[in-house]
């Protein structure tokens, strides 16, 4: 068994994608002794292994699978999740608005089941580092998993620490050391501060928030601390489309809302933001109209007690699924002949 390769002839531990006559898409991963099997035959891993990327095989019964390796977006996508995951379409957009590159230092926090790390470890390259905090040992464990069966092994230039960004996050990072932050979590203004700190003068704050009220009570933070530039706020919308011969027209599904992304720079210690001139509008508020609107900015409501992922709409997993899927996650890395000692998992079990 080798560590999983990212081109040239396939071999044992790559994952790869079959896709059959009807475009159906089957993921596996090439193991010693394995077989590929469908309602209508069969197809032995030594029939794969040696074979160039993109060829197509031919099972018992004479149907053509086509063969690839797949990209890093198709194995986020198909990877055990113990939390949701952040989309391509929104990792693609948090590297080119937090202009992450070659060597930079990042700080991500919550890591979920690692697929924003996978997509920043690739922008960093060898030379950055990722700092990744998880409040949840399941996560990290499942993330540790993913991350070391789409590499063969932990990448030296990433940590992941457990805990509270805000109490694990300076005694990680010093002060004024860190060039990105990445907040994906259910209360991002909550670490606005030591975001703040650990960042270096015009470092990127992006956050990846699901709902409105998020978005608006992280955006009020931000401007509140004084350690940061004007928020500037998107989401990003993907629609396909069928292009065939004459019938052109989009598809009938697509990825709409996922989530907002927020991002604002830091500012020079002692630096004041200049105020925003413009003329006053319908739309000027005061805090006792904030606290209406975000509850835990004034009124009897605490933060405590407003913002729970029950409120913004989540379905957390139970305990047991969570340990399914660590389970899944090492499964997975073991059959890509990852290192054991790389996420705590063991390669004879």
């Amino acid at each position: 068994m080798g560590t999983p390769a990212p081109s040239g002839p396939l071999g044992y531990g790559d994952r790869l994608q079959l896709t059959g006559p009807k475009g159906r898409l089957n993921t596996i991963t090439l193991v010693p002794g394995g077989e590929f099997h469908s309602h209508r035959g069969v197809i032995a891993h030594a029939d794969m292994v040696g074979l160039p990327d993109a060829s197509v095989v031919v099972n018992s019964s004479g149907e053509e699978y086509l063969l690839l390796r797949p990209l890093l977006s198709d194995f986020v996508m198909s990877m055990p999740r113990g939390a949701a995951i952040v989309y391509p379409k929104d990792a693609a957009q948090i590297l080119s608005l937090a202009d992450i590159f070659p060597g930079a230092r990042v700080v991500e926090a919550g890591v979920g089941s690692g697929a924003l790390s996978l997509h920043l470890l690739r922008g960093i390259g060898e030379t950055g580092e990722l700092f990744s905090f998880e409040r949840r040992d399941e996560f990290a464990d499942v993330a540790r998993a993913n991350v070391a069966a789409y590499s063969g092994s932990a990448p030296e230039n990433w940590t992941l620490s457990v805990g509270d960004l805000q109490d694990t996050l300076p005694a990680v990072c010093p002060d004024g050391t860190v060039d990105r932050v990445v907040l994906d979590m259910l209360a991002p203004w909550e670490c606005v501060d030591v975001a703040a700190h650990a960042l270096q003068p015009g470092g990127v704050l992006i956050c990846y928030v699901a709902t409105v009220t998020q978005l608006s009570r992280t955006a009020e933070q931000i401007r509140r601390s004084g350690m940061f530039t004007h928020p500037q706020s998107s989401e990003t919308m993907v629609r396909g489309w069928h292009v065939e011969g004459l019938a052109v027209r989009p598809d009938h599904r697509m990825v709409a809302h996922t989530g907002f992304l927020i991002t604002a720079r830091r500012l020079a210690p002692n630096t004041v933001m200049p105020s925003l001139k413009r003329r006053a509008s319908k739309g000027e508020f005061s805090d006792e109209d904030l606290a209406t609107w975000l509850p835990d900015l004034g009124g009897e409501a605490s933060g405590d007690e407003v913002w729970t992922p029950e409120a913004m709409g989540e379905r957390p997993k139970s305990e047991k699924v969570l340990r399914k899927k660590v389970r899944e996650a090492r499964t997975l890395a073991d059959e890509r002949g990852a290192d054991a000692a790389a996420y705590g998992g063991d390669a004879d079990a």
